[in-house]
C-alpha cells in the first residue's frame, strides 16, 4: 500500500513540476512579446538584462549602427564602454539577428574587423581600448561601418604575406 501511495505522490509531484514549468514558460513568452520589452533578447543573459537596466537608469547608452547596405540597428552599451565593448555588442546583436532570420550562419568577425572599421563623425574608431565618450559618442549617437584602408607605412592591419611553400626548395646546400 505504501509503495502505491509513493508512486502517486511522485506522479503528482512530476505533474505539478511540469505544470509550473509550463506556466513559467508561457508567462515568460508573454512578457517577451510585450511591446514594452521589445529590446530584450529572446534568450537574455544576465549581462543583457544588466545593461538594459543601466540604460533605464541612465548609466548606459543606446548607439545606432549603420551597416554598409543601409540597414540600421541599435545596441546598448555602458557609458564607460570602450570600442572593443561596442564591437562585442555589435557582434552579439548581428549574430542574434542572423540566427532569427536564417538559422545558424557563421560570420567571420576576424575578417569583418580586419577589412572594416567603425566611424563616428568621420573619425575612425581604431583603438579598441579607447573609451567611446572620447570620440563624442553619447546616448542616441550613430556609428557606421566603413571600409578599412591602411597605409603600408603604418604596418597595422597589413595583409598577410603569402606563404611560399616552395621558396626554400631551390636553395643549394
Amino acid at each position: 500500500m505504501e509503495s502505491s501511495s509513493k508512486q502517486e505522490e511522485e506522479i503528482e509531484g512530476y505533474n505539478s513540476s511540469n505544470v509550473k514549468k509550463a506556466k513559467l514558460q508561457s508567462t515568460l513568452s508573454a512578457l517577451l512579446n510585450d511591446p514594452i520589452l521589445s529590446d530584450v533578447p529572446k534568450k537574455p543573459t544576465l549581462s543583457d538584462v544588466d545593461t538594459l537596466i543601466s540604460l533605464e537608469l541612465g548609466s548606459a547608452m543606446r548607439v545606432s549602427v549603420l551597416k554598409l547596405d543601409g540597414a540600421e540597428f541599435d545596441v546598448a552599451v555602458l557609458n564607460t564602454a570602450t570600442v572593443e565593448d561596442l564591437k562585442l555588442a555589435i557582434t552579439k546583436k548581428v549574430n542574434e539577428m542572423e540566427q532569427s532570420k536564417m538559422g545558424h550562419r557563421h560570420i567571420s568577425w576576424k575578417h569583418v574587423w580586419a577589412n572594416f572599421s567603425l566611424s563616428h563623425n568621420n573619425q575612425k574608431l581604431l583603438d579598441d581600448n579607447s573609451v567611446l565618450q572620447d570620440f563624442g559618442i553619447r546616448n542616441h549617437s550613430r556609428v557606421q561601418f566603413i571600409h578599412h584602408v591602411v597605409s603600408k607605412s603604418s604596418g597595422k592591419h597589413s595583409k598577410r604575406r603569402k606563404h611560399r611553400f616552395f621558396h626554400g626548395l631551390n636553395k643549394q646546400y
